[in-house]
């Protein structure tokens, strides 16, 4: 079906709050998911990967801090989306370039890491060069790295295959590392091994936001069926009123 951009930020919202995403965490998913579909880089379709993790995030700890100076820290999402808690990771990021002009920031057992995309914008759009790198897969592991200048208004991306093998620890990590100083967009993105490289100028994320803005998105049925099940939840709260009706009287 075809709908508003929106129509799908109104049911993400509801979707996220419904599942124990915090105030300010929930609008952060949404507006995580929009940014990738808005920008051609599949949002859609990372959301149904991240739909089995979304409803487990609030059983899980949050993330914690498990090594910090004042140029890096290593962070345990205890197996948390993205979704859930990387916007804190890049803004912790950030905060330490300021002060020393670079940082690195490694985020360990978070899922759906693509959607750290929305996230390094912004860094990038308060004056902060950032680059971001991880690997998927096992038998066939694909490099990912995303980057912005600092000051510019989006990011570039790029996917490749990748002869070198991951490991278990870096299975579900992610590398951001952040600079006042150093333009970074270019330098993670000639990673050693690399092939069959697939590569997203700045330029062109910019022209599919105009794309997409103007003529909405296509979703699968069963994809809106389910965000609108979710988001459900919260339509009717366990009030007088809406024991009365949700129009009450």
């Amino acid at each position: 079906m075809h709908i508003s951009m929106n129509e799908l930020k109104a049911a993400l919202r509801r979707c996220f709050e419904a599942t124990g995403y915090f105030v300010g965490n929930y609008e952060d998913a949404a507006n995580m998911i929009l940014w990738l579909e808005k920008h051609g880089l599949n949002g859609l379709q990372e959301l149904e990967r991240a739909l089995p993790y979304i409803g487990e995030d609030s059983d899980k700890p949050l993330s914690s801090v498990v090594y910090e100076d004042s140029t890096s820290a290593i962070i345990d999402s205890h197996g948390r989306s993205a979704l859930n808690c990387i916007a804190a990771s890049v803004d912790l990021a950030h905060a330490k370039a300021l002060e020393s002009g670079i940082a690195t920031v490694t985020v360990h057992n978070c899922h759906n890491r693509m959607f750290i995309l929305k996230a390094l914008t912004d860094c990038g759009r308060r004056g902060i060069s950032v680059a971001a790198y991880w690997q998927n897969g096992s038998d066939t592991v694909t490099e990912h790295t995303a980057a912005i200048k600092a000051g510019q208004r989006y990011p570039s991306y790029s996917e490749a295959t990748t002869s070198l093998e991951t490991s278990e620890v870096d299975a579900q990590a992610l590398t951001i590392i952040c600079s006042s100083r150093v333009d970074l967009t270019s330098s993670l993105q000639e990673s050693r091994g690399n092939r069959a490289a697939r590569y997203i100028s700045a330029d062109q994320v910019a022209a599919n936001k105009d794309l997409t803005v103007e003529n909405g998105v296509d979703i699968d049925d069963a994809l809106w069926a389910e965000i609108n099940r979710l988001g459900a939840k919260v339509l009717v709260t366990n009030s007088e009123q809406s024991r009365q009706g949700a129009g009450g009287r």
